[in-house]
């Protein structure tokens, strides 16, 4: 007895509630997801900030505004370093300085530069 036009809409916005519940869901997964990033970088600026001289906090910062994956792969070598238990003092400018030295010649790429000359088909020697 119920029309069948009245139940179309009660189903339409069923759906459309179940949508947007699911649309809360995934909201709120995400700003999970970005709290729990934005606080395990804090920490690790924190570790940083505890193993670094503010010298080489400085230098390194220098280094990640031009490469930031540079500097991201230092920050990963010392935080393993203190982990470990490899770093007993705070690290000095001088020894990032070092440590950045090794890791570029670990890492240094040999380009190679070939010039192919073209002869130019309608120029005739003879």
């Amino acid at each position: 007895m119920a029309d069948p036009e009245l139940e179309a809409i009660r189903q339409r916005r069923m759906r459309e509630l179940q949508h947007g519940a699911a649309n809360q869901q995934n909201a709120g997964q995400q700003k999970a997801q970005e709290d729990a990033k934005q606080e395990a970088e804090e920490r690790r600026q924190m570790m940083l900030a505890q193993i670094l001289s503010s010298e080489a906090r400085e230098r390194l910062s220098r280094i990640a505004l031009v490469k930031p994956d540079k500097a991201r792969g230092v920050e990963d070598v010392l935080l393993r370093a203190a982990q470990t238990g490899g770093i007993s003092e705070k690290v000095s400018e001088e020894r990032l300085i070092s440590l950045l030295e090794q890791i570029n010649s670990h890492t240094s790429k040999q380009t190679k530069v070939t010039i192919q000359r073209r002869r130019n088909v309608l120029d005739d020697d003879d």
